[in-house]
């Protein structure tokens, strides 16, 4: 059934599915105090753009990546001086890393937020901004896990 001309009642209810998870992530981790709240909406519309099989898969992916990433940039940046050098050198054996773990596309999280972590300046140490990062994603998957479980994509909606 059309609405609005190619739009149909699928992707209607899908956009909403996604507008409501996002912004319940925001709100959760702006409750938490997160400083960059946003790292919470923007993983769980990764999340939730999947079926629920895939969305497992993206979501530990995604985690791992979280996980590498935050404390490669927390112990770089303590023990290093933050450089451009420096961050090309985490991302190279975050790539190396991630293939020995098999973590398959968590090394494209894990430098993302690598280059988070390390390449924004901000006034808290890294440890502390590695911290915050870790645990805005992690509400972001938690919430686009549950969205996806309790309210799921329409079949063939969305691409794996």
């Amino acid at each position: 059934m059309a609405v609005w001309g190619a739009v149909d009642r699928s992707i209607v209810e899908d956009s909403a599915r996604t507008a409501v998870a996002a912004a319940g992530s925001f709100l959760i981790a702006h409750l938490l105090r997160m400083p960059e709240a946003y790292w919470a909406a923007i993983s769980t519309i990764i999340v939730v753009q999947s079926t629920l099989g895939a969305a497992w898969t993206i979501s530990s992916q995604r985690f791992a990546g979280t996980v590498l990433g935050t404390a490669s940039g927390a112990l770089l940046s303590t023990f290093f001086q933050s450089n451009l050098a420096v961050f090309a050198v985490g991302v190279f054996l975050l790539g190396l890393l991630c293939a020995l773990l098999r973590l398959g596309s968590a090394y494209r999280f894990a430098g993302v937020t690598l280059a988070i972590t390390m390449l924004i300046t901000r006034n808290a140490p890294a440890w502390v901004v590695a911290e915050h990062r870790f645990i805005e994603v992690t509400v972001g998957i938690i919430v686009g896990l549950v969205i996806s479980a309790i309210w799921p994509a329409q079949l063939g909606l969305r691409r794996k």
